[in-house]
C-alpha cells in the first residue's frame, strides 16, 4: 500500500517569519488519520526566513531529525552545544530526559528543512546532539543512510529508535530501488522532483504512506532528491 499526500493536502500555518506545513498532526493542526505512521511521529516543512528561526524551547524523549534542504540552520542548546548545518546535510537531537534549545537562519536568504521526529525506543537517557555532512554526489543512484539506531548501519548519525532515515539524489531517468524488513512502515518524501514510487506519482513535497510493501522501485520524472525514514511499528 502507497497512500499519496500531496504537498496541497497538509496541514500548517503561515507566521509570516516561518511558514509550516505538517504531514501528521502537529501544533494547532489536528487530524486524526494522521497522528503517525509507525514509530515517525512529525514530518515538517517549515520554510524559514532570513535572521528569524525558533527561539529557546525544550524537548524530552524524541528523537528529532532535521534535513536541511536549502540555506542553513544555526543550533545552540543549554548542553553548550551549537553548531551550523549547510543545505543537505543533518542534525540529530536526542532530546532524553530533557533539553532546551533555539534553532535559527542566520543566513541571507530563506532556510527550508524537513523537521522528522521518531518516537525512542525507550524512555530517558542524556540528551545528546550532533550533525554530520552528507554530500548529495555520494548518494546518487542510491540509498544513504543519514541517521539511524539499527545494528550494523555505520558513518550515520545516531538515533534512539529502531529506524533509519536515508537520502537518495536521482537525475531524470534514473531509478533506484529500497527493500524493506518485515512489518516495516516506510514515508517518503521528494524535497525537490517529481518521481513514481512503485508506479504512484509524486510531486516535489507530497508525501507517500508505505505499508506492507517488500520494497520500493523509485523512478525519477525529473532531476530529485528524496527522504525517506524506515521505521519499527
Amino acid at each position: 500500500m502507497i497512500e499519496l499526500r500531496p504537498y496541497d493536502s497538509l496541514g500548517g500555518a503561515d507566521h509570516g517569519w516561518l511558514d509550516a506545513k505538517h504531514h501528521f498532526s502537529f501544533s494547532g493542526y489536528r487530524d486524526p488519520e494522521r497522528m503517525g505512521w509507525g514509530a515517525l511521529r512529525v514530518w515538517n516543512d517549515d520554510t524559514i526566513q532570513a535572521n528569524t528561526g525558533f527561539p529557546p524551547h525544550s524537548h524530552a524523549d524524541m528523537e528529532i531529525i532535521t534535513y536541511v534542504r536549502d540555506g542553513a540552520i544555526t543550533h545552540q542548546d543549554n548542553l553548550g552545544n551549537r553548531g551550523r548545518t549547510e543545505a543537505g546535510d543533518v542534525q540529530v537531537m536526542s532530546a532524553g530526559t530533557g533539553i532546551q534549545h533555539a534553532e535559527y537562519n542566520l543566513e541571507s536568504g530563506t532556510t527550508r528543512i524537513f523537521q522528522i521526529w521518531i518516537i525512542p525506543d525507550q524512555r530517558g537517557g542524556a540528551p545528546t546532539w550532533g550533525s554530520k555532512p552528507f554530500p548529495k554526489g555520494d548518494r546518487a543512484g542510491h540509498f544513504v543512510t543519514l541517521a539511524s539506531g539499527i545494528e550494523g548501519d555505520e558513518d550515520t548519525l545516531p538515533i534512539r529508535a529502531d529506524a533509519r532515515v536515508l537520502g537518495l539524489t536521482l537525475a531524470a531517468g534514473e531509478s533506484a530501488e529500497y527493500v524493506f524488513g518485515d512489518d516495516r512502515y516506510g514515508y517518503l518524501v521528494p524535497a525537490k522532483g517529481s518521481v513514481e514510487v512503485n508506479g504512484v506519482r509524486l510531486q516535489a513535497r507530497d508525501g507517500a504512506a508505505i505499508r506492507n510493501e517488500g520494497a520500493i522501485r523509485v523512478v525519477a520524472i525529473d532531476d530529485a532528491e528524496l527522504v525517506l525514514v524506515d521505521t519499527a511499528p
